[in-house]
């Protein structure tokens, strides 16, 4: 039998506090005689809904939608109270306890600011910032067999490659500078290039597999040396891929005549399209 949510409040037509109200809001469609839906919900259900609004942040700001941004961080919000809640219902914490937490952490991690510490530029603040965590998770690590256990296996497997690779560098073993990772890469190449010359019936898809992550790790660990993040880079890269597809159609006519068309025809469509990109605009 479902109990009630503890400290349910009443959410009224309008408050002083939009952030209660919100809290206040969530706690009800929780509570016994709340929404069905939203009572169903587990933190398992909510998790790829999460993910979905963390990647909706991410296009309006590259679309530089700012109405859309407001928008989609209340959606991103909706997820915090969402889990706070549930955490709330089970007796581990509220959300209070999660904002008075990241509160104590950002003045812990910011001692040129609350303690008087002295910093010359950004980056001496993110060495303090990663000297304090480790600080941090020191007891916590001296339980872990590795120092990578604490790296989430579920998260996009771009972004835990980025950060394998920064963890590991901590220690010392990561390449001096970015040339390594250059040969590094084409080496990388090489091996994938020997799974698949000369074709056989016979290739492992398995050893093929393996070759190719060892490259796009590679790549990833490259563009931290070149402190680009990999992510962004590559949805830029998708946005223009799909910017010129969308001329080629133009140019073709339709999609049919776009699948009609040879090799060579698409060649020369696309770095039309490619051209006209990089063109400046007429004044």
């Amino acid at each position: 039998m479902a109990t009630t949510p503890p400290n349910i409040l009443q959410p009224k037509a309008s408050t002083s506090d939009p952030v209660a109200e919100a809290i206040a809001i969530m706690a009800r469609l929780r509570a016994p005689d709340g929404c069905p839906w939203d009572r169903e919900q587990t933190f398992d259900s909510i998790k790829r809904h999460t993910l979905e609004e963390t990647y909706e942040v991410f296009d309006a700001i590259e679309r530089r939608a700012w109405p859309d941004l407001k928008d989609e961080l209340g959606d991103l919000f909706l997820q915090v109270l969402f889990y706070a809640q549930m955490a709330s219902e089970a007796g581990y914490f509220t959300i209070q306890d999660v904002a008075s937490n990241l509160n104590e952490k950002l003045i812990r991690r910011h001692p040129h600011i609350f303690a008087g510490a002295k910093v010359n530029d950004s980056d001496a603040v993110l060495r303090n910032w990663e000297q304090i965590k480790q600080s941090e998770k020191r007891t916590a690590a001296s339980q872990q067999a590795s120092m990578l256990d604490d790296i989430p296996r579920t998260m996009p497997a771009m972004l835990e490659a980025g950060k394998l690779g920064s963890r590991a560098a901590k220690v010392g073993f990561d390449w001096p500078d970015a040339n390594g990772l250059f040969e590094k890469l084409q080496e990388e190449i090489g091996e994938l290039q020997k799974e698949l010359i000369p074709p056989s019936a016979s290739q492992s898809h398995a050893a093929i597999e393996a070759e190719l992550g060892d490259l796009l790790f590679t790549a990833i660990n490259l563009a931290r040396h070149l402190k680009v993040d990999p992510e962004s880079a590559l949805r830029a890269t998708n946005a223009k891929f799909r910017s010129r597809f969308a001329a080629m159609e133009s140019a073709a006519g339709s999609t049919d005549a776009l699948a009609a068309s040879t090799p060579s025809e698409l060649d020369l469509l696309w770095n039309r399209a490619k051209n006209a990109a990089s063109e400046p605009p007429r004044s």
